[in-house]
């Protein structure tokens, strides 16, 4: 192992723990919050409205940082495989947001041919509206956006209504919520609806 490498690894963790350090829970998207009215950029549709989207089924919102990140192209992928099938035969919607431009997204979703929404929260206003954004600087040439907020890693189920009923979040981008509690979440959406 060289000495860059061990130096990158020692400042990405010494990162996580400021993360979490700084990270404040009470202001971060909880059960009983509303889901915004709002368009977000789908990579391949355009614009998406969540209003519209959850009048047909729950919303499932995983938020990730940008499609050249490791880990949430790993999470990305584990969704595909274990996680839309199960929300699909709920009838639930599954959306991943970024606040990456639509057209650097659309590469993540063509490498694993995802078959759910991809979408682009361009200038933040749903990351910050959930409070779950934090400032990363230099990131701004990635996203595209001259921007440079990214949000925690995320997961928010809304039911028919628009009210949150599960949100996880994570202040390290490492960890993923797993599919399971997702699926059990959007299940019990069903069965009391």
């Amino acid at each position: 192992m060289t000495t860059a490498s061990t130096q990158s690894r020692s400042q990405d963790a010494a990162f996580r723990r400021q993360l979490e350090q700084d990270a404040v829970w009470s202001r971060m998207v909880a059960p009983g919050a509303r889901l915004p009215a709002m368009p977000l950029l789908e990579v391949d549709l355009g614009p998406i409205h969540l209003d519209r989207l959850r009048l047909t089924g729950p919303v499932v919102l995983v938020f990730f940082r940008f499609e050249s990140s490791p880990h949430c192209d790993a999470a990305l992928a584990e969704y595909q495989a274990e996680l839309l099938p199960a929300l699909t035969l709920l009838g639930a919607h599954l959306v991943a947001v970024s606040p990456q431009r639509p057209d650097r997204l659309a590469e993540i979703k063509r490498r694993h041919d995802l078959g759910f929404f991809v979408a682009s929260d361009p200038r933040h206003v749903l990351i910050d509206a959930f409070g779950i954004g934090f400032s990363s600087p230099g990131v701004d040439r990635v996203l595209g956006t001259g921007r440079s907020v990214l949000p925690y890693p995320t997961v928010v189920v809304a039911d028919r209504a628009g009210v949150v009923r599960y949100a996880d979040v994570h202040p390290d981008w490492s960890v993923r919520t797993a599919p399971r509690p997702i699926i059990t979440a959007v299940r019990q959406l069903v069965r009391n609806a």
